[in-house]
């Protein structure tokens, strides 16, 4: 969603890695090891972790459809405030998880 896929392929090559194999796994229906559900948000909604050279980046998907893995958003954790996602990324994941249930439900309604 958004610009996910163009933040993510800026990202280094360690990151798209090892965020590009979690995904994989997603989509094979497993539970990648560096994922974990993301509270605040919406069942369904998890987040992968990758931290590389002191810096921790971030992948938000949801598996809520079966139609397909939506990636929400990808970014660098830059908090500096203990371990919470920052609260402008979990706005804009709302906000995307937003239009992907309005997109799944005019799929619907098209069948």
């Amino acid at each position: 969603m958004g610009d996910s896929r163009e933040v993510l392929r800026q990202r280094p090559d360690e990151v798209k890695s090892e965020i590009g194999f979690a995904l994989e796994r997603v989509q094979q229906g497993k539970m990648p090891v560096n994922a974990k559900p993301l509270k605040g948000i919406a069942p369904g909604v998890l987040e992968i972790m990758s931290d590389f050279k002191s810096s921790a980046f971030r992948a938000v998907y949801t598996v809520r459809f079966l139609s397909a893995v939506y990636v929400l958003r990808v970014f660098q954790k830059k908090s500096k405030r203990g371990i919470a996602t920052p609260k402008r990324e979990i706005d804009l994941v709302k906000r995307r998880l937003a239009q992907v249930v309005r997109m799944e439900a005019e799929r619907d309604e098209l069948r």
